[in-house]
């Protein structure tokens, strides 16, 4: 056997485009976890969100959140790790978001508030399922750290702008990374997916060269950079892909079950659809 603990993306990655999980994902799943694997699923949604699939799946492993924000047992009955993104920080990056007629999204306490009921609050709901709450000003509403921050915008270039802005007045203090072409993520610097899995590891006493990770955008790469087996779905960003040691198929083909079934239930070094890239 290959790796003990596998820890799963969710948008793009273990979901099709429909937000659902295949059949073959559910069932390689379960087969991995008869097979004594721990499985988790690390996302950048709310844990509300993704408690849901986990669910699901019979997870009963702690759930790696808000890009690693949160790591909470699936029960909801402890929280093991948070990292909230500092108070004045946020206001400033809420600030400048809504200064540039972008949409923001915060997140408190495992709530949604946004700054406005329009096209991406719409679209974020349907994506997570998750009910909002509109504050007609944000950054005064603000007098809590929240565990994480969404810009979300159609304007790529404002969101670009914007990271730099971010990542230059606030290096060694918050991250920004983007989820989704117009997601743009902002987090503490030490609320990355990379980081939580470590942290889950090492409380499982699990070493990094057991651990695996499948995912997608740019908010998966350190996680795959930690993970002693990394593989990346074939609808992955390119940048992606080059960090990954496997690519599988995509989220349509039920990528998660050709890895499962065709590298760690039958432990081949060559595997039928999956193709394995030297480290």
């Amino acid at each position: 056997m290959y790796f003990r603990l596998l820890a799963l993306d969710l948008d793009d990655t273990l979901l099709d485009d429909t937000y659902r999980i295949s059949q073959q994902n559910y069932q390689a799943i379960r087969r991995a976890a008869a097979a004594g694997i721990l499985v988790t699923l690390a996302t950048g949604r709310m844990f509300c969100s993704a408690r849901r699939y986990a669910q699901k799946l019979h997870i009963d492993l702690p759930l790696i959140t808000y890009h690693g924000a949160l790591v909470r047992t699936t029960d909801s009955k402890a929280t093991l790790l948070h990292r909230p993104v500092p108070l004045e920080p946020a206001r400033e990056v809420v600030k400048r978001a809504l200064a540039s007629g972008l949409h923001v999204n915060v997140y408190l306490i495992d709530e949604l508030y946004v700054s406005g009921e329009n096209e991406f609050s719409r679209y974020y709901h349907t994506l997570s399922g998750v009910a909002y709450q509109v504050v007609s000003d944000l950054p005064a509403f603000l007098t809590a750290e929240p565990t994480k921050i969404t810009i979300i915008s159609n304007d790529k270039s404002s969101l670009q702008q914007l990271q730099v802005q971010i990542l230059k007045k606030y290096t060694g203090r918050l991250t920004a990374v983007f989820s989704k072409p117009n997601f743009l993520e902002i987090t503490d610097r030490r609320a990355t997916k990379g980081q939580a899995l470590a942290f889950l590891a090492k409380l499982h006493g699990i070493p990094r060269e057991l651990v695996a990770a499948v995912g997608d955008s740019y908010n998966d790469l350190d996680m795959l950079r930690y993970a002693g087996v990394s593989v990346a779905v074939a609808n992955a960003r390119d940048e992606v892909k080059a960090v990954a040691k496997i690519i599988t198929k995509s989220n349509n083909e039920h990528g998660v079950a050709a890895f499962i079934d065709t590298y760690l239930l039958n432990g081949k070094e060559e595997y039928m659809d999956v193709v394995k890239r030297n480290a």
